[in-house]
């Protein structure tokens, strides 16, 4: 498990922006209940590291938010 700051990737980030951004939408308009809150029960084990790893580290938005 990973603690403090996540490595940047510009890579990474663009890919999340845009096919990353599309994937997501197709899918919550097929797929009843994606994205929706509490769906991490049907994967109890990923949604607890989910949990832990999104409290136990920060990226560059992160900090940029801190400092506003």
């Amino acid at each position: 498990m990973k603690y403090g700051m996540r490595k940047p990737s510009l890579k990474k980030s663009f890919s999340a922006r845009t096919k990353g951004r599309a994937t997501r939408a197709v899918k919550k308009a097929l797929i009843p209940g994606y994205g929706k809150k509490g769906m991490g029960i049907l994967h109890p084990k990923k949604a607890i590291y989910n949990k832990v790893y999104r409290k136990t580290t920060f990226g560059l938005g992160d900090l940029f938010k801190l400092f506003k």
